[in-house]
């Protein structure tokens, strides 16, 4: 009988953490690994003219987070590059199959986090991907930036096709959220608090949430200073009211703090987590769409 409680205990308790996910890289490990012939290093910097005129990591490749990391002509800007679009991109960085790529920016890992996702949504092997924690003011600390823009060879490497699995539309979320209530999914909004309950109005003509959201501030989970990640630990309070045996659908502006969310839910060991392909800039602009204004999940027009 004890042998049969410990095994239900053991199947029901939350996996033990780790100190740190293993994807997360310091400029020390960087460092030691300038030399690796299959390295990629890519920045991700919110303005990306400092790439130029303030300087990068040596051998650093420029990505341009809106015009790389979206597609250029789908309404939202935002929305996921296709497959042959993003494969082009990467091969013009230099990336090949077996490619070891560091990425890191200057916002708290959220652009990095965009770029992470993408190579994940299309398959890419995710052992051989890192992100730079604490980017730039990690790496200034005791090295310095260069301004020499480096000239990679064509890369070859080969995408998969996007796993659906991954991400979700406006339709779904629309279906299992809104109209059916499925107790199986958790809607996570990603974006600051006063975005969420509508006091401030950025990104899309309307404000506050879609229906059914809650609010966790994916960027609560790191340190403004240090741009570092905060413990393990830590993240999992910041998500604590979501169950991890829940499909979570998450959601933000223009798809870097959600896909922030989505690499620290899955550092905490959640299974299965989608973006919403759009995000607010989708259903915040579709005037036909419902939406909720204050703190609750739900107004009076939606609750049960």
């Amino acid at each position: 009988m004890q042998a049969i409680l410990f095994c239900i205990f053991i199947l029901l308790a939350p996996p033990l953490l780790a100190a740190r996910p293993s994807f997360l890289v310091d400029a020390d490990w960087l460092e030691k690994h300038l030399k690796d012939p299959e390295l990629v290093i890519l920045e991700v910097r919110y303005y990306p003219h400092r790439y130029y005129t303030i300087g990068h990591i040596p051998g650093a490749i420029q990505v341009q987070r809106f015009k790389d990391l979206g597609d250029n002509f789908a309404v939202p800007l935002m929305r996921f590059p296709s497959r042959a679009q993003f494969q082009k991109t990467l091969r013009r960085w230099g990336v090949n199959d077996d490619s070891l790529i560091v990425i890191y920016d200057d916002s708290r890992t959220a652009l990095a986090s965009r770029l992470y996702y993408l190579l994940d949504l299309y398959g890419f092997d995710m052992k051989r991907v890192k992100i730079l924690e604490g980017g730039t003011i990690e790496w200034t600390a005791f090295h310095k930036l260069s301004k020499q823009t480096p000239h990679p060879r064509p890369g070859s490497v080969t995408l998969k096709p996007a796993r659906r699995n991954l991400y979700v539309e406006w339709t779904q979320v629309y279906d299992d959220v809104v109209s059916r209530r499925d107790p199986r999914v958790v809607l996570l909004d990603a974006r600051p608090h006063d975005m969420y309950t509508g006091k401030v109005i950025k990104h899309a003509i309307r404000g506050g949430h879609i229906p059914g959201a809650i609010n966790i501030v994916s960027l609560d989970g790191t340190d403004p200073e240090s741009q570092r990640w905060l413990p393990l630990e830590r993240l999992a309070e910041l998500y604590a009211p979501i169950p991890r045996d829940k499909t979570v659908y998450v959601y933000c502006h223009d798809g870097f703090r959600m896909s922030l969310a989505y690499v620290q839910l899955k550092a905490l060991g959640y299974m299965d987590v989608r973006l919403y392909n759009g995000g607010w800039a989708h259903w915040g602009n579709a005037l036909t769409l419902p939406v909720v204004e204050g703190e609750d999940p739900f107004d009076e027009n939606f609750k049960l």
